[in-house]
């Protein structure tokens, strides 16, 4: 205010027309973002003893990808606007950026983007790939190593008659042999190889550990108004994010502290029904440390009973899965070079194995975050089925819960669409559309869900109990 005052002394009546103008500058700005702006970076660790089952990997030095997606405001945000953040937890086998951030359109407008959707919303988005994925470490005696892909079965006897050695999976999607399977032309040459790990790669208490360097760093990044961020997890992502939140969790200290950081929380086609803690199979765990997937494992997301595929029309936006790979593919440039022949490698994305626990009636029972649990109907996936999500949505100890099931939705819904004469509702609106306008497909309905849940707490102005959104995109309270 004295440098305006001195303007205006100088200049008479001109100079205090010039100053006006100064002050309208500057209290011009945006209540809207005016755009987006991506960027990637790491944070750095050193990995703590006993969270990696193989202690070779104990104190060394690791870090994290983190895939942010912000909203920009090209005038500077106005002061009454909040500040918002989210990080968002990938699942099992396909990191953070394909998931949150496919770089593909909408049919009718859009994207399949949700971390662009909801930086266009106002909300600061903060997507890790966790350790062992994507370009997260994944070390050389690690995930690296083609030999640490799983060698043939112990024989039923136990013994094992390879030089090579032989594996045990307590997963049926940690397969065995994919040595023999899928790299033995490229790049082993023809001969299986022992593993230089003989362990699973993670517990899961290890992502935990990983979810809370991003909170921290997301909230000293975005400076979000109450100083808390919403968790998203999708998948096994859910589980993680379930893990986070437990406050009696005995493996890593100060849980109060980290929950009193999370304002809400988002359950995605999320795994449910695990140990509470570590527990180990009757056959053992897992003895390799690195989950290869193919195109085809991928393109599965999408299933569904053949009837409903066939009456869901359009819910696999054409190249959708096609982006989906490439994608993958930019972020596993190693993995991209094996399978198939040296000069026409097929690709493969890598995943770290792992044993699973944390998530179950028992540790949501004492959850007091609000939560929003949303969930495809014709999701087939083993403990991410309709079922499982009622079980969570009922387990869940917090009186601000909601659940949501979209129709003609599969364990894809972040990226699913609609075709046809069914986008049209018959009466009603889709929820988050427009009236008069069809149904954009489960996407859309994610999309607006996770931003009314981060922005206020509620679905369709609700701040508890259950919806079904039809497959024409209309939501209403569940029978």
């Amino acid at each position: 205010m004295l440098s305006l005052g001195l303007i205006t002394g100088a200049f008479g009546s001109s100079g205090a027309m010039a100053v006006g103008s100064v002050e309208s500058a500057a209290l011009r700005c945006d209540a809207a973002p005016t755009g987006i702006r991506v960027q990637d970076y790491f944070l750095r660790f050193t990995v703590p003893p006993g969270l990696m089952p193989d202690p070779q990997f104990d104190g060394r030095p690791a870090r994290i990808q983190v895939h942010r997606v912000r909203p920009v405001y090209a005038h500077g945000k106005c002061r009454d606007v909040p500040n918002r953040a989210a990080v968002l937890v990938h699942g099992r086998n396909l990191p953070g950026t394909p998931v949150f951030d496919m770089r593909h359109p909408a049919p009718g407008g859009g994207t399949l983007s949700m971390q662009r959707t909801l930086a266009q919303a106002g909300i600061d988005t903060f997507a890790p790939s966790l350790l062992g994925h994507a370009r997260s470490t994944r070390f050389r005696q690690g995930l690296d190593d083609p030999g640490n892909a799983s060698l043939r079965p112990y024989l039923p006897d136990g013994s094992c008659p390879y030089a090579e050695g032989c594996d045990r999976s307590n997963f049926p999607f940690f397969r065995l042999d994919q040595q023999g399977t899928l790299l033995l032309n490229n790049p082993l040459n023809g001969q299986r190889r022992a593993h230089s790990s003989n362990y699973r790669f993670g517990r899961i208490d290890l992502w935990v550990r990983d979810i809370r360097q991003v909170i921290d760093d997301a909230i000293a990044r975005a400076r979000p108004t109450d100083g808390k961020v919403t968790l998203v997890g999708f998948s096994l992502g859910g589980q993680h994010v379930g893990r986070t939140l437990y406050a009696a969790n005995p493996v890593l200290p100060d849980s109060a502290a980290v929950i009193a950081k999370v304002n809400r929380a988002v359950f995605a086609e999320s795994i449910f029904g695990t140990p509470t803690e570590e527990v180990t199979p009757p056959t053992g765990f897992t003895s390799f440390p690195t989950n290869l997937s193919t195109r085809s494992d991928s393109e599965s997301t999408w299933a569904m009973a053949p009837e409903r595929d066939a009456a869901c029309t359009g819910h696999i936006v054409p190249n959708s899965r096609q982006q989906l790979w490439t994608q993958l593919m930019e972020e596993d440039r190693l993995g991209s070079t094996w399978g198939g022949d040296r000069a026409h490698p097929t690709g493969v994305s890598r995943a770290p194995t792992f044993s699973s626990y944390g998530w179950n009636a028992a540790v949501a029972q004492q959850q007091t975050t609000p939560s929003l649990v949303i969930n495809g109907l014709e999701d087939r996936t083993p403990l991410a089925t309709p079922a499982d999500a009622t079980a969570l949505y009922n387990s869940l100890g917090t009186a601000n819960k909601v659940q949501v099931q979209v129709r003609c939705a599969s364990h894809a819904t972040l990226w699913e669409g609609c075709s046809g004469p069914r986008c049209t509702p018959q009466s009603g609106t889709p929820y988050g559309g427009r009236p008069g306008r069809p149904w954009a497909g489960p996407h859309a309905t994610v999309q607006a869900a996770v931003i009314e849940w981060i922005k206020n707490g509620t679905f369709n102005c609700a701040t508890n109990g259950r919806f079904t959104v039809n497959e024409s995109g209309v939501a209403a309270p569940s029978p």
